[in-house]
């Protein structure tokens, strides 16, 4: 994943709500799956399997937050098994078509989650963070950022 990107993840993850942090992971993961999809046409195998892999982390990631006192738990927990199986079999098979099932699968979901953060109003679970404005100033061509209320503590004191 370029550097950029990784930025982008960051604001977001800065100032998202719950809600909004499951459409961020889902991201993330398809990310992941981009790049190994690309190694896999450069034929450059230890990069299809390091990015199957950090897929594969935040699949596990995404199955240890389950909370398994509602029942759509354990539905989402065995979608998640079966994505990371077929990850597994990408890399065992160094093929991409399994790379592309498991994306279908996880279309589906990241839509579900999509419809349910656009009715999410909770707060956002950073707090003190720094407020990004975005907006084309003094740079013909080029969007810049602004952050705001960049204090230099931020919120902590020693």
């Amino acid at each position: 994943m370029k550097d950029e990107k990784k930025q982008d993840f960051t604001r977001r993850l800065s100032c998202c709500n719950r809600g909004e942090m499951m459409i961020i992971i889902y991201d993330i993961l398809f990310s992941y799956l981009e790049d190994a999809l690309e190694a896999e046409k450069s034929e450059d195998y230890k990069g299809f399997k390091d990015s199957i892999h950090k897929a594969q982390q935040v699949v596990r990631r995404l199955m240890g937050t389950l909370d398994f006192n509602y029942p759509v738990s354990k539905d989402l927990h065995a979608l998640y098994r079966f994505i990371n199986e077929l990850l597994a079999l990408a890399i065992v098979k160094n093929s991409s078509q399994n790379i592309v099932d498991a994306k279908k699968v996880l279309r589906n979901l990241y839509d579900g989650f999509w419809e349910a953060a656009q009715h999410d109003t909770s707060e956002p679970l950073m707090q003190h963070t720094q407020q990004v404005v975005v907006g084309m100033t003094y740079q013909k061509g080029a969007l810049t950022e602004t952050l705001q209320g960049s204090e230099s503590t931020r919120g902590f004191l020693a």
